[in-house]
């Protein structure tokens, strides 16, 4: 299992300063002219309690990235902190922070059960049996693994045998969760139940979670936070909703009860006007504030009730496709802000 966990989070997750620290992490393989840089001397800083989406194209240094953190791949350049310990030179204290679950990479061993992969796992780590035993059952049960918790893993299910992953990453209750592409491969309930659990880590445990996913709709559903690492290099790195803000695009959606009924005239070139439900949308693709507060008063006027205006944003797809061919004017954070971006 490529999975470390901590044995004491209820320190961890209150120790001061970030959850996660890197500084200058860099990974290149190879030397002289033909070296390659899978990593460009990244700068992160995670604080405890967010979750934030790490993501990129294929090849970009995600999982290169990840694996480094988790201690499985040494750094060129650079640190990293765990908890307010140095990877490098406090290895055995630094990992036992994390719990991981590593896309490409059996997580659990198959030929074992998912109790006795919970077991051995939570004995690995320096648990009791009367601790991890407790723990084995609820997160079985919570996960809908309980009444088959004596198969192998092996027969399971691709969903299900990712269920036991989660479990064993979080057999010890660490402090920072590690998912490399959790919900790839699962179909759509296991894939929920994976996004449940994500979210109840964070919002209820309190848990610090780094996800990387190709699936962005999870990415914005449970991100605090988005860092989008293209070629090595990180080239945005903002809170989720002001990332989709600084990307909001200048097109409006006005709502308004019942019927226009003609009673509007002289809406903008490119307006239009849908039926929806009760009442009525009017769509401003291209608008700027004049034109928005000149149909309000068109609108009321014509003793239309006003529903809601609001501005529409782009998907974080849109964002992140952008982002990737025009990385040159990425948003970065404020100076002094959350994050950096080197």
């Amino acid at each position: 299992m490529e999975a470390v966990l901590t044995e004491n989070p209820a320190s961890a997750g209150t120790a001061p300063g970030a959850a996660i620290e890197l500084s200058g992490l860099g990974k290149a393989y190879g030397r002289g002219e033909h070296a390659f840089a899978a990593v460009r001397e990244t700068t992160l800083s995670v604080p405890w309690g967010q979750v934030i989406g790490l993501l990129g194209p294929n090849g970009a240094g995600k999982t290169t990235t990840i694996k480094m953190i988790c201690g499985l791949i040494t750094p060129s350049t650079g640190s990293i902190t765990l908890g307010g310990y140095d990877v490098a030179r406090q290895r055995s204290h630094a990992v036992r922070q994390i719990g991981a679950v590593l896309e490409g990479s059996r997580n659990v061993y198959w030929p074992m059960s998912a109790w006795e992969n919970l077991m051995y796992f939570g004995r690995l780590k320096g648990l009791r049996g009367s601790e991890v035993r407790p723990r084995a059952r609820r997160l079985l049960t919570d996960l809908g693994l309980w009444e088959r918790r004596h198969e192998t893993v092996g027969s399971y299910s691709r969903g299900m045998q990712q269920k036991v992953a989660v479990a064993a990453a979080l057999i010890t209750d660490p402090p920072i969760i590690l998912l490399d592409e959790p919900t790839l491969g699962l179909d759509v309930e296991a894939a929920r139940t994976v996004k449940d659990w994500i979210a109840h880590l964070a919002a209820d445990d309190g848990k610090t979670v780094v996800l990387t996913t190709h699936q962005l709709e999870v990415a914005q559903e449970l991100s605090d936070r988005i860092a989008v690492i293209k070629e090595g290099e990180i080239i945005a790195d903002l809170p989720t909703t002001e990332l989709l803000a600084r990307h909001a695009e200048n097109r409006y959606e006005i709502r308004v009860a019942g019927s226009l009924d003609g009673n509007v005239g002289g809406l903008p070139a490119g307006a239009r006007v849908e039926p929806d439900g009760s009442g009525t949308r009017v769509l401003l693709p291209d608008a700027d504030s004049a034109t928005v507060y000149a149909v309000l008063d068109q609108l009321a006027a014509a003793d239309q009730q006003l529903v809601s205006v609001a501005q529409a944003r782009p998907s974080l797809e849109a964002v992140f496709i952008r982002l990737l061919h025009h990385a040159g004017a990425a948003p970065t954070p404020e100076a002094g802000g959350e994050g950096t971006t080197p």
